[in-house]
């Protein structure tokens, strides 16, 4: 049986300059050292190999790099203007925002608050696939959160994010 082809993107990703690596990663997760923690892993034999190794990366990131990641990433419900690859993937995680009345939409800017309020950050979920409902449900769960509880939610959702987006672009999308 021969062995499966492997995608033109993850040829070019296993093979591009190492700094022109970084900046593709660095526009999927802003933390200062997961670029480069997946960038010399490479060669990657296959695009889930490295998913999982985006995931494993992104999940053992400390706080204080999460926290640096966060900042790249706007507030649920919030308008992302411009044509940087961040915020083209927000507009296309986010659109559960978008069908969403103005009673909920006013809701999530209002949960949005008390979690910054409580966790001086913003709140981070993995938006793709959810609905404005979900992710308004899940805001108020996590309001609930310690300090600790709620940082590895962040971190683990980060992952997920970064694992989506990657998985993106190595289907020929953008992430």
């Amino acid at each position: 049986m021969a062995e499966p082809a492997v995608p033109a993107a993850l040829t070019r990703f296993n093979s591009e300059p190492v700094e022109q690596v970084e900046d593709v990663l660095q526009a999927i997760n802003a933390a200062p050292r997961f670029a480069t923690e997946v960038a010399v892993g490479r060669p990657y034999p296959d695009v889930d190999t490295l998913v999982r190794r985006v995931e494993q990366v992104s999940r053992a990131l400390p706080w204080d790099e999460v926290a640096v990641a966060l900042t790249a990433h706007p507030r649920i419900g919030d308008r992302v203007d411009g044509s940087s690859p961040e915020a083209r993937s927000s507009r296309r995680e986010q659109s559960g925002m978008t069908a969403a009345d103005a009673a909920l939409k006013a809701a999530v800017v209002a949960g949005n608050r008390a979690y910054e309020q409580r966790f001086h950050h913003v709140f981070l979920i993995r938006a793709a696939g959810r609905t404005a409902e979900e992710m308004l449900a899940e805001l108020n769960r996590r309001l609930a959160n310690d300090v600790d509880v709620e940082r590895a939610e962040v971190t683990g959702q980060l992952a997920e994010i970064t694992a989506l987006r990657v998985r993106r672009l190595m289907e020929g999308g953008s992430a």
